[in-house]
């Protein structure tokens, strides 16, 4: 597999975790009801129509924007605002605030992801060597 197939293949799981995530996390309830199906279930679309989204981008010049951590947030957050309006309807009281939590919070974990996991997760590799040895 070329090393340009690998990359979409990895920005495509990257893209639907982190949606994913965020989505169980926004939902009303969500931490309650962990075990719900219809609220993974919409997690889980959320999720795949974002990696969707995200792959089809990779095709485009705006392919660029995933090598800047900022950029590739703010990429991410969008990506999941129109992929959880296009999954479910808002549970919220107002018409997309659902979604628009759900882009914020989905942005700030693939902020947070790209401080963890670079280089190798050196960061939680070095924090696993000082507490265990």
């Amino acid at each position: 597999m070329s090393s340009m197939w690998k990359r979409r293949v990895r920005v495509f799981i990257q893209r639907f975790w982190q949606p994913t995530s965020a989505c169980m996390t926004c939902m009303p309830g969500s931490w309650s009801s962990i075990a719900n199906m219809g609220h993974w279930m919409n997690a889980f679309k959320t999720g795949l129509f974002t990696g969707i989204l995200a792959l089809l981008l990779t095709f485009t010049p705006a392919a660029r924007l995933y090598e800047n951590r900022y950029g590739n947030a703010l990429i991410v957050g969008l990506l999941t605002i129109f992929g959880d309006a296009y999954s479910h309807e808002s549970h919220y009281r107002y018409a997309y605030l659902e979604h628009l939590s759900t882009g914020v919070m989905s942005g700030l974990l693939a902020l947070a992801g790209s401080f963890i996991f670079e280089d190798r997760a050196r960061r939680v590799r070095a924090l696993w060597a000082r507490v265990f040895g």
